[in-house]
């Protein structure tokens, strides 16, 4: 993670006195002294306030800092750098970027813009069969009062005059490999190449204001829970004049109190009485498209699976329709009158429910074996 600018961390400006930056990091000090303030973080920034402060109070550091940075001419301040065996690089990455002519790209140059994630939450229906909607998303936009370049109106960005609008410094160093140049991000406009003086009151120099833009979205019929589709050029605006980003708009859904969904094929139970199983009937059975109508077959048992074609989601790709499988279970009833029990007690001992010869002969085998004949 980048160090702040230490002139930053003191709230003093570049070219402020020795005696400034000193009662600046005597009140500061005071402030974030462990021993003073509690608050969590203190430490740190009371670490961070004396690392700037003994750069700054130091003539021969402070005028290299100004020079070249956080890195020093040898990778780092009072092994605030994290030097190295190779005259301060700071790993491989700086010896081949010397060798090769590696480095930062042109500060200046068109970027593409961030891309945005907004999750949006579908009643099982609308992922089903879609819908159209706006979404009201917080983004960056251009700054109006600016332009977008950051100044004050009536001014305009300078050319950063430490790194002459590369936003690089270059170091060279003595090596084991001889004389090389090192490049370094420059920390005065932090890469950009740019100084703005009279920023602009509005956006406070950064060109862009958040806003909440409102986007009309078109959800595909089909779309499930957990999957996600992108709208083009709906991301962060570019930098530099470069194409903006995507948004990409991650769906869940909400389930469902009658229906199951995996993947195209939606699922429901059906409860059917013991008369409609033993005798045959046809039912109506709802699915996402209305009521329709289902033939049980005499006989049906608890359990039994039937499929209705094309009833399902539509493939989010286009690929066909899933079917709607319907589970039938037989519900016992529970409130019967002493003339429905008579006439079941009737239909027993007509179909003979006290076990036959042959369920006689089941029975005894199981009875055998649990006493392990």
């Amino acid at each position: 993670m980048s160090k702040r600018d230490y002139y930053e961390v003191l709230g003093v400006s570049e070219d402020a006195s020795k005696d400034e930056i000193k009662k600046a990091y005597r009140k500061l000090s005071k402030k974030y002294h462990p021993d003073i303030n509690k608050e969590p973080g203190s430490d740190e920034k009371f670490k961070e306030i004396t690392e700037a402060y003994e750069v700054l109070s130091d003539d021969q550091k402070r005028a290299q800092y100004d020079q070249f940075g956080h890195e020093g001419p040898q990778g780092g301040f009072g092994g605030f750098g994290g030097g190295s065996d190779f005259g301060g690089f700071s790993g491989f990455e700086d010896i081949f970027s010397s060798f090769f002519g590696g480095g930062r790209r042109d500060p200046n140059a068109p970027r593409q813009g961030a891309d945005l994630q907004y999750t949006m939450t579908l009643t099982f229906e609308e992922a089903i069969f879609g819908k159209e909607t706006v979404v009201e998303i917080p983004r960056e936009e251009t700054c109006e009062t600016c332009n977008g370049s950051g100044a004050k109106p009536g001014t305009t960005p300078e050319t950063c005059q430490h790194c002459h609008g590369t936003g690089q410094l270059n170091l060279e160093q003595e090596t084991p490999f001889g004389r090389m140049v090192n490049r370094r991000v420059c920390h005065h406009c932090h890469g950009t190449g740019k100084m703005i003086k009279d920023k602009c009151v509005t956006c406070h120099g950064e060109g862009k204001v958040k806003k909440r833009k409102k986007i009309n979205v078109k959800i595909p019929k089909g779309i499930d829970d957990g999957q996600q589709m992108r709208v083009s050029g709906q991301g962060e605006p570019g930098i530099n004049g470069g194409p903006p980003g995507d948004l990409f708009i991650v769906f869940h859904v909400r389930p469902h109190e009658f229906f199951e969904r995996d993947g195209d094929d939606i699922y429901c139970e059906m409860p059917i009485t013991f008369v409609q199983a033993t005798l045959g009937d046809e039912i109506e059975v709802p699915t996402l498209y209305g009521k329709v109508k289902l033939k049980i077959p005499a006989g049906t048992q608890t359990g039994t699976r039937f499929r209705l074609r094309d009833k399902g989601a539509q493939n989010v790709r286009g690929f066909g329709k899933g079917d709607q499988h319907v589970l039938v279970k037989i519900i016992t009833p529970t409130k019967l009158n002493e003339r429905q029990k008579e006439l079941l007690r009737e239909f027993a001992e007509i179909s003979g429910s006290v076990p036959d010869e042959q369920n006689e002969s089941f029975f005894g085998k199981m009875k055998r074996a649990f006493k392990g004949d």
